[in-house]
């Protein structure tokens, strides 16, 4: 009798020093990272399928587009509804599709998707991700390539939920460096305008207990370290552990941060925020904002990661 396969298909380990990090066929996403056996993100088992989307790559774009719906070299494109309750398309086109595992050793591997032309998407993408491990923690690659022959919207984005061994999210402390928030449509969660953050709900600069605020937010004007690269931390005053988000600001110049609050009980607010860096905001097919367009043959690239202390 055959073995059962797992809901998210094969399960890809990778492993330095005390780091262990689990990536899956299925969406080829983050199942699980470790550090000395305590979990560094609110993963899934393997046996169960992945809620909430939880470490998944959003490609070949981030967030939401309003009614699936959006013009391109004049033609209009309808995608499937994905959030049908919102009558949205949302998160991409290949967080559910099995991807090839193409290169694996100790401590790194990398996947791989040929992203084609279906509905509402008239492009050919080679997509490829490679996670690494080292002292430092855990170091993102997606790549993408455009090997059709028009030019290709473009947008990436990731959906890892960080943990920092609270039991719910309202234990937390979080620290995030952005000036700017996006006000949405409270029922369907899409864009009505920008604003400043400065001394409201959503000014984080400072760092702050979570509490009872309740976050889907798109943040932007990210001010970035000496590195280069914008910081989210997360820590758990009573644990003493902190969990941090990277990424580089001049490819990722937004980020989405949700506490997790529409999820269904017992998931919800349970542990884990997640904290999404994008290339681009909700809606960025329709808004053209920050979209990136990629010419046949052309690439793009951009460094992210989680680190655990």
């Amino acid at each position: 009798m055959s073995t059962p396969v797992a809901p998210t298909g094969e399960q890809w380990t990778i492993r330095s020093g005390d780091l262990e990090v689990v990536v899956v066929e299925v969406g080829g996403g983050l199942r699980s990272f470790t550090s000395a056996g305590r979990d560094v993100l609110w993963g899934f088992g393997q046996e169960e399928e992945c809620h909430g989307g939880r470490g998944q790559l959003l490609m070949p774009w981030p967030n939401r587009i309003t009614d699936g719906q959006y013009e391109r070299d004049g033609q209009s494109q309808q995608l499937a509804l994905t959030e049908p309750a919102r009558h949205n398309a949302i998160h991409g086109l290949v967080r559910w599709s099995p991807w090839t595992l193409l290169d694996r050793g100790d401590d790194r591997l990398t996947v791989g998707y040929r992203l084609h032309p279906q509905q509402g998407w008239s492009w050919t993408l080679e997509l490829t991700v490679t996670y690494e491990l080292d002292g430092q923690g855990l170091t993102v690659r997606p790549h993408a390539r455009n090997i059709g022959t028009g030019d290709a919207p473009f947008g990436f984005g990731v959906h890892p939920y960080l943990t920092a061994g609270e039991q719910r999210v309202d234990e937390l402390e979080m620290r995030l460096p952005a000036a700017s928030s996006m006000k949405v449509d409270p029922e369907r969660l899409l864009p009505l305008g920008m604003q400043e953050v400065d001394g409201g709900p959503h000014d984080w600069r400072e760092g702050r207990v979570v509490g009872d605020a309740q976050l889907d937010t798109a943040f932007t004007d990210l001010a970035a370290d000496g590195d280069g690269r914008w910081r989210v931390h997360l820590h758990h005053p009573a644990g003493g552990r902190t969990t941090t988000l990277w990424a580089d600001a001049a490819v990722y110049p937004w980020l989405q941060v949700f506490t997790g609050d529409a999820l269904p009980e017992p998931l919800r607010r349970s542990s884990g925020v997640a904290v999404e860096p994008m290339t681009c905001p909700p809606d960025a097919f329709r808004s053209g904002q920050d979209l990136i367009v990629l010419a046949p043959g052309e690439e793009f690239e951009g460094l992210w990661g989680i680190s655990a202390s």
